[in-house]
C-alpha cells in the first residue's frame, strides 16, 4: 500500500477514545498498516477549519480511509477497522453476536465511558478554562451518579460473563476497559467492593493491545 493510500488516523495521545481504536488495531495486528497523526487538543487544534472539514464535531478519533474517506465516533471506526483487516472478530461473526455486542458496546459507551466524560468536562476543571466552554455542574454531577451505577451494573453482569458481550472479547471490553481508564483519571471511585469488575479489568489488561 503506497504512502497515500495509507489509512491515517488522527489522535490525541493518551485520551481515552483514541487509545480504543490503538487497541482495535493491535487486535487484528495492524497498527504498522496505518499512520498516525497527533492532533493537538491542548492548543485547539481541533477547533480549526481543516480539522471541522474531517469532523465538523471536533473531536478525536478521526480516520481516513484508504480512499480518501473519513469516519469519526469510535464505534464507527472500529467497525471499519474489524471489516478492513484480518484477524479475530472485534464485533461478532453472527446475526445475535453482531447485536449482542453492540448493545454491551453502547451499554459500556453510555453507562460509563460518556458518564464520566461528562463529569469531567462539567463538574470538574477539565481541560481547563479555555477548552471547557457552557459548563453545566449540575449536569456533571448527575452523569457522576450514573457512572456509579454503571460500574455497579457491570460488576453485576460479569458476575456471570467470562467478558462484556458474552464469551469473547470484543469492542465492548475495549470500552469498558478504557471508561475504567478515564474513571482512574477523573478521580471516579472504582470501590474495592466491586470485584467482578476489578478481577474482569486485571484479566484483559494482561491483553498485549490493552497493556500499552
Amino acid at each position: 500500500m503506497s504512502a497515500e493510500n495509507k489509512i491515517t488516523v488522527f489522535e490525541t495521545t493518551g485520551f481515552p477514545n483514541p487509545a480504543r481504536i490503538r487497541a482495535a488495531l493491535a487486535e487484528k495486528n495492524a497498527l504498522d498498516q496505518v499512520d498516525f497523526v497527533e492532533i493537538d487538543v491542548m492548543n485547539k487544534e481541533h477547533r480549526t477549519e481543516s480539522f471541522y472539514a474531517m469532523n465538523p464535531l471536533g473531536t478525536v478519533p478521526v480516520l481516513r480511509t484508504a480512499e480518501g474517506d473519513f469516519i469519526s465516533e469510535s464505534t464507527a471506526i472500529t467497525e471499519y477497522i474489524d471489516a478492513h483487516f484480518d484477524g479475530v472478530s472485534l464485533t461478532g461473526q453472527t446475526a445475535s453476536a453482531r447485536g449482542k455486542i453492540h448493545m454491551m458496546q453502547r451499554r459500556a459507551e453510555s453507562m460509563v465511558m460518556d458518564a464520566v466524560g461528562t463529569y469531567f468536562h462539567h463538574a470538574t476543571d477539565g481541560l481547563g478554562p479555555d477548552l471547557e466552554t457552557n459548563q453545566c455542574s449540575q449536569w456533571g454531577n448527575i452523569q457522576l451518579a450514573n457512572a456509579k451505577n454503571g460500574l455497579l451494573y457491570f460488576d453485576r453482569l460479569l458476575a456471570n460473563s467470562e467478558y462484556v458481550a458474552g464469551d469473547s472479547f470484543s469492542m465492548a471490553d475495549i470500552t469498558l476497559f478504557y471508561g475504567l481508564a478515564f474513571a482512574d483519571f477523573a478521580k471516579v471511585e472504582i470501590s474495592a467492593e466491586l470485584t467482578n469488575l476489578i478481577d474482569w479489568r486485571e484479566k484483559v489488561g494482561q491483553r498485549p493491545s490493552l497493556k500499552g
